[in-house]
């Protein structure tokens, strides 16, 4: 059971820029949010604040989907992984708070979630999925010095080439939240702090 989130929170702005009432937007969008309340108690602000251009959120959430829940060989968990290893370099506040609640989520172990949230690469994992991470921050790092030794070293690991693709795709996504995150001054909701704990 989670926490509640304290009621101060309730009242700080989700980002720097004005957000559209939820009155004024298209009934798929008010559908969209309902079915999110259904799911999670709430609406994620990162919803909102892409309502600022609705054309552009509606293509943004049907790719993000797909990638992370749709047809692949990469667990639900491995998917959060990545997003969290990009968030990680790149310092986003909002994606490191909401994908670390969906991964303690994801793997039924809060700690670790955490650990992995924090520094993968003490988190005691597997050669295999720190190759995967460390492939997802260099495409972040330094994305002209990936090689073809990358692939390879993936192949060896046992990833198929869809695969090394997926990861390739989530941490490019990830890059491109990450940095509209950055720029509004995106902040999660409070509710994603207490998700996935125990007691």
């Amino acid at each position: 059971m989670s926490t509640p989130p304290d009621p101060g929170l309730q009242d700080e702005p989700m980002a720097w820029l004005p957000i559209p009432t939820e009155d004024r937007l298209d009934p798929d969008i008010q559908k969209l949010f309902a079915k999110a309340r259904e799911k999670l108690g709430f609406v994620p602000h990162v919803f909102r604040v892409y309502t600022l251009r609705p054309s552009h959120f509606r293509p943004w959430f049907d790719h993000f989907r797909e990638l992370m829940y749709g047809d692949s060989e990469l667990t639900r968990a491995e998917r959060e992984m990545i997003g969290l290893a990009v968030s990680a370099e790149n310092g986003c506040l909002y994606c490191l708070v909401s994908h670390g609640a969906e991964l303690r989520v994801a793997l039924g172990d809060a700690i670790l979630a955490d650990r992995i949230t924090l520094d993968y690469r003490r988190a005691g994992l597997d050669a295999r999925t720190v190759a995967m991470l460390d492939y997802a921050v260099k495409l972040t790092r330094a994305p002209k010095e990936c090689s073809q030794a990358d692939i390879q070293q993936l192949r060896a690991l046992g990833f198929s080439d869809q695969a090394i693709f997926d990861i390739a795709e989530i941490a490019a996504m990830f890059n491109f939240t990450n940095r509209l995150a950055s720029a509004t001054g995106m902040l999660p909701n409070p509710e994603y702090h207490g998700m996935g704990r125990p007691g």
